[in-house]
């Protein structure tokens, strides 16, 4: 199954409910001082919108791609119901030529949370994607599982590639400043499909 399909089946099988609720990831609402030093930001595999609405509700530009047709509309009715413009486009992040010039260096935040549907081959081309994307000066913020994930089934891949240590966003990250690169356990409830006791990182990096 690839991703479009089966991310679109997720969501459609989701129903009216929002997958991952509708309030923004914890690690990514924490940072709200931090984020106002830009004005622009985008969000990768954005889904049904909690993040990039939050985001335009903190007074940035947004831009939001997701690859599932099913969760952009969701995304656009959650933004319609709490009145922000946000720019949405139905985009597989990884396809060959993405992101077009255009948007080349265009952002002061490129955000990714818990986009950790790929293995380190892809991992390496989206990370790449992220950083073209990024102004100079601008940042990149993540959040993700690491592998301890797969003991408590909570939410994530279950896959073990596909989880982040901190060596792996270290290395990924080696020419830029990470400014921040923190790993922990917490409780979290993000809809029906990020619940309970996580296995989590998070990091902040600026490019030089």
């Amino acid at each position: 199954m690839n991703q479009e399909t089966r991310w679109n089946t997720r969501y459609r099988d989701a129903g009216d409910d929002y997958l991952f609720g509708t309030e923004p990831n914890r690690f990514l609402a924490h940072r709200a001082d931090l984020l106002r030093n830009g004005r622009s930001a985008l969000c990768v595999a954005d889904g049904e919108g909690r993040n990039s609405v939050w985001l335009a509700e903190q007074g940035l530009e947004v831009t939001a791609v997701e690859i599932s047709s099913f969760a952009v509309e969701k995304a656009r009715r959650l933004a319609a119901g709490r009145g922000v413009d946000i720019r949405f486009e139905l985009v597989d992040m990884l396809a060959p030529g993405w992101p077009p010039a255009p948007l080349h260096g265009l952002f002061d935040w490129v955000i990714g949370v818990f986009i950790q549907f790929t293995g380190a081959v892809d991992r390496a081309r989206q990370f790449a994607a992220m950083k073209q994307l990024t102004a100079r000066g601008g940042r990149i913020l993540l959040q993700g599982y690491t592998p301890k994930q797969l003991e408590y089934g909570t939410g994530g891949p279950g896959v073990l590639e596909n989880l982040y240590t901190a060596d792996i966003l270290r290395a990924a990250f080696a020419d830029w400043v990470v400014e921040e690169l923190v790993e922990y356990e917490d409780e979290i409830v993000e809809g029906f499909g990020h619940k309970g006791r996580s296995a989590l990182i998070g990091l902040v990096a600026r490019k030089p």
